[in-house]
């Protein structure tokens, strides 16, 4: 039996919890902001809603993906990173078209959001209860800035947020990718046991030596050309090495 802490284990990323804080947000101010007279396809919303959307989701995937793919793992998140810059770029256009500007870094309000600190999450064995109360506790503590009547200011408080789910995203990516740098992908780690199997394999079979590199050879079956069926010898450091011998 899989453990739900170990399936689950992204829902203690600060990440994906932001990200989910992004969602409910957008949603908020969706619902409240973005009616029929401004919006009259749904174009806008639908569009908003779903970059929002995918932010948690690409985030979930991808951090799921850890053990078996870091490659799918970083694409991914770099989806997700693509995900709330798109929606910036929309609470950024909501502002200029009413003529205001985002928060200076230097405004109150801004650092005020910036600095809001999330809470440990504390999960027990039903996981998933406790994520979306841990979500909504944290979500209250932007509240303020996001659920007010004030359309501007809660533009450019999700700005902020996004900022800040950027950050974040970028730091796990970077991380990711020293780690990958140091340990290498499964597929990599997955082919190199691959390869060493070859060659202890070849080595006790007695095979010849390489005329090229003097590594072990291997048993192979040529698969075209004008000896396709045949068996020859192969270097086990193909592609580096290329040294065949005929096989009569």
């Amino acid at each position: 039996m899989i453990h739900i802490h170990s399936v689950n284990g992204y829902m203690r990323l600060n990440s994906w919890v932001f990200g989910n804080i992004l969602q409910l947000g957008t949603q908020s101010f969706c619902r409240r902001f973005v009616d029929y007279k401004i919006d009259p396809c749904g174009r806008l919303r639908d569009q908003m809603e779903m970059a929002a959307r995918t932010v948690p989701a690409n985030i979930a995937e991808g951090s799921s993906r850890h053990q078996t793919s870091y490659e799918t793992e970083l694409r991914l998140l770099d989806v997700a990173r693509a995900s709330v810059s798109e929606l910036e770029g929309d609470y950024l256009n909501w502002l200029m078209r009413s003529g205001h500007t985002a928060w200076s870094t230097t405004d109150a309000r801004y650092k005020a959001i910036l600095f809001i600190q999330l809470d440990e999450p504390q999960y027990s064995q039903d996981i998933l209860a406790d994520a979306s109360n841990h979500i909504l506790r944290q979500y209250n503590r932007f509240a303020p800035y996001i659920e007010t009547d004030d359309h501007i200011a809660s533009a450019s408080a999700m700005l902020v947020l996004c900022e800040r789910v950027k950050q974040l995203l970028t730091a796990q990516i970077n991380k990711r990718l020293t780690d990958f740098k140091d340990e290498g992908g499964f597929t990599e780690n997955m082919t190199q046991e691959r390869l060493s199997a070859i060659k202890e394999k070849a080595q006790n079979a007695a095979s010849p030596r390489c005329p090229i590199c003097g590594a072990e050879m291997r048993r192979m079956v040529a698969k075209k050309g004008i000896n396709a069926g045949r068996e020859f010898w192969g270097c086990v450091n193909y592609p580096e090495c290329k040294g065949t011998i005929r096989i009569y």
